[in-house]
């Protein structure tokens, strides 16, 4: 290779990137090209290490007397904390013919107590490490901020109306319509302009006649942008000619909208705190599924921004169950609502899911209720099929209030309960983890509270029914191989060469979690809000904790960033992640976060004795 050549490669290789231009030239001229022969050792255990080596061609394996830690390919390297510490805990022998490129250790180290990037990264921790990615990626994804379209942010509806309006007419068409815009159009097809601030400023104040035409207050002079225009333009073409709005159109050049200065910055804002507003005072089910449209939205902006996973779960969940709330006041009779809570569960009831994958929801009922059944069914089957019109999905496993079996008054939930504990099969167990997650959206809460108490009186400090709630982790094994390699489906034709990051990751984590606290009796429902409540009663230490959270936070990302791809491409959201679509230290943060998820699961197996199960 030639020395251009040489520096685009070490600075291909995370954090090496960081490397100033004296220090990257110095790398350039340093290092050797160096060949290895199959089976052949690279560097012994309980020596004192000589070079950092990138791996260009082949496979290294690193081994534990003849135990495999772990394997290095193309692209990556070994071993600098061998080079740190002066001191090779392992050996590194070839599995097939390798070529490296060798770097002494000499200018490894000098480079590394120049550059702060370099020595922190390699004195990070895991959990460290992976929090350091979620800023690293701030500033990437914050570049699709400028690709956002027009299309993408609040459109107003275009309400044309004839110029012979009065305006009367017109204010009564503003006011019916709910838009702060209306659109004149006369006899030779010019467009006018109506605004809100026209009626006040012009008509009010000057003492207008109602019964005067309405184009008299219009202006004219409307500009004009594509839906499919950046939306970072139109804000520009607002700022050059000094106006508040832009009338939209399509490819057809039809007149398909309003963008103002208002939607165009609640846009740039995330438009939370709006669409949360617009939730609060819907008074129509139309107007309630127009602002959940908008969460998609707030939920790529958010992740565009670098704002981290775990409030942008927050945010969403806030958002859902608001949604969820009001939509069951609007529907429930009123003697449902005065004794009745309505429950979400599974990832939503942790507060963890972000994009709609299906509902999982309940309804507990007082006893002391007195509708008939067919009018508590009537109305279960209206809320989920409105659910359904919004855009939350079915749940495939029939976990919904328009099921008889998730809708029941208490003391049915607690005969319920009472079996699930008592006959501990696979259904059961799995019920018990989803009602576990439980959280009150809307309602009287007292009733899920209780529930929860008798779910652990009645599980009592039961070691079989703890062990074998805990032993379901067992059933799902974590894709990262023998030699440290991602484990993939390559039968499966639809997700040849993927991995499910939810059952080899994410689930496991969760389950774990669930089972250390059901068995603690803690009431906390967040994955990362139960780690903390454990590591207080001394389950955890401190940095076991944080590589935990870390690494959900990481996997959750990475679900995220994957599902929000198939979304643009109007593709099914599903758990699959190609590892091949991952850059170098995004593949190294996932195999570090398995690792921790394979720690857990041991912790677990001895935790609870699963191998006795």
């Amino acid at each position: 290779m030639s020395i251009l050549e040489q520096k685009t490669f070490l600075t291909s290789i995370h954090p090496f990137e960081h490397l100033n231009k004296v220090q990257l030239e110095d790398f350039a001229q340093s290092i050797d090209i160096v060949y290895f022969k199959k089976d052949e050792v690279i560097q012994k255990e309980a020596m004192q290490p000589t070079f950092l080596y990138f791996v260009l061609k082949g496979i290294v394996q690193e081994k534990n007397q003849e135990e495999v830690l772990s394997i290095y390919q193309k692209n990556e390297i070994f071993d600098p904390v061998s080079l740190i510490e002066n001191y090779s805990k392992n050996t590194f022998v070839t599995v097939q013919e390798t070529i490296c490129y060798a770097l002494p250790r000499e200018i490894f180290i000098n480079t590394l107590h120049e550059n702060v990037e370099l020595e922190s990264y390699f004195f990070q921790t895991i959990s460290q490490k992976l929090n350091k990615n979620i800023h690293n990626e701030k500033n990437k994804e914050m570049a699709n901020i400028m690709i956002a379209k027009v299309k993408d942010a609040k459109i107003h509806k275009a309400v044309i109306l004839d110029s012979e309006k009065t305006i009367f007419q017109a204010a009564t068409i503003i006011k019916k319509e709910k838009v702060p815009t209306l659109l004149l159009k006369d006899d030779e097809g010019e467009i006018y302009i109506v605004t809100d601030s026209d009626f006040r400023q012009k008509v009010i104040l000057n003492r207008m006649d109602f019964d005067d035409k309405v184009i008299k207050i219009a202006s004219k002079g409307i500009i004009h942008v594509n839906e499919n225009d950046f939306l970072f333009n139109a804000q520009l073409i607002m700022a050059k000619f000094g106006m508040k709005r832009v009338v939209v159109k399509n490819d057809e050049q039809e007149i398909i909208g309003i963008l103002d200065q208002i939607s165009l910055s609640s846009f740039f804002a995330t438009n939370t705190f709006a669409v949360s507003n617009e939730i609060v005072h819907a008074e129509t089910v139309e107007e309630l599924k127009l602002a959940s449209h908008s969460f998609i939205k707030i939920i790529k902006s958010l992740n565009a921004k670098g704002v981290k996973i775990e409030f942008i779960s927050k945010l969403i969940n806030q958002l859902n169950k608001k949604l969820l709330d009001k939509l069951y006041k609007l529907f429930a009779p009123k003697e449902l609502l005065e004794h009745s809570c309505l429950v979400v569960m599974g990832s939503e009831g942790r507060g963890e899911q972000i994009l709609r994958t299906d509902q999982d929801n309940a309804l507990i009922i007082d006893d002391a209720c007195t509708l008939d059944v067919k009018t508590i069914q009537e109305f279960t089957h209206t809320f989920t099929e409105t659910l359904v019109d919004f855009g939350f999905p079915r749940c495939k496993g029939n976990i919904m209030v328009s099921n008889p079996y998730w809708c029941r008054k208490t003391s049915e939930f607690k005969d319920l309960i009472y079996a699930w504990i008592n006959e501990p099969n696979p259904d059961n167990l799995m019920n018990t983890a989803i009602f576990f997650d439980a959280a009150c959206v809307s309602g009287n809460k007292e009733l899920l509270s209780k529930l929860k108490d008798y779910l652990f009186n009645v599980g009592g400090d039961s070691q079989t029914f703890n062990s074998n709630f805990a032993k379901v982790i067992t059933s799902f094994d974590v894709p990262l191989g023998f030699f440290d390699g991602f484990v993939v489906d390559s039968k499966n034709s639809q997700h040849k060469n993927e991995l499910d990051i939810k059952k080899g990751g994410i689930f496991i984590i969760v389950q774990s979690i669930r089972a250390l606290c059901l068995e603690k009796h803690i009431f906390k429902t967040n994955t990362a809000k139960r780690i903390e409540v454990l590591t207080q009663k001394g389950i955890f230490d401190e940095e076991s904790a944080q590589e935990l959270i870390m690494a959900f936070n990481f996997l959750s990302k990475l679900k995220l960033k994957f599902g929000l791809e198939k979304l643009d491409k109007k593709e099914e959201i599903d758990n699959y992640i190609n590892p091949d679509n991952l850059n170098t230290m995004e593949k190294d943060l996932l195999k570090d976060s398995f690792k921790i998820v394979i720690k857990l699961k041991k912790k677990l197996d001895y935790h609870f004795k699963l191998s006795y199960v």
